[in-house]
């Protein structure tokens, strides 16, 4: 009996490094600009980033005080012009973001 229950752990030892040990999925990176964690001026400052924000926001890279918002992410403006800056409208401009690729 104890050595039917050797030659089983033997067989099961041997067998294990071909068993498939299941991966987590890869978390998705992060985007590359994001309305809360880039700030307004980074966002500005690269013409597809900026075309965005003219898309969903017109005037808004116009705006006269735009150079006090710079060091500023665009949902921590939020508070200050909240009818511009709705949650529909930042979601709208996250969408498009994401699919701008990092600047180098």
């Amino acid at each position: 009996m104890k050595t039917v229950l050797i030659a089983a752990s033997l067989l099961l030892t041997a067998a294990a490094p071909h068993v498939a040990m299941a991966q987590a999925p890869a978390a998705a990176p992060a985007p590359a600009y994001s309305v809360e964690t880039t700030d307004i001026g980074t966002l500005l400052d690269n013409p597809a980033t900026k075309a965005v924000l003219d898309k969903h926001l017109p005037g808004f890279t116009a705006n006269p005080q735009i150079d006090m918002a710079r060091s500023m992410t665009l949902k921590g403006v939020q508070q200050y012009a909240a009818d511009t800056l709705t949650d529909a409208a930042l979601a709208k401009v996250q969408a498009d973001l994401n699919k701008v690729p990092v600047k180098k």
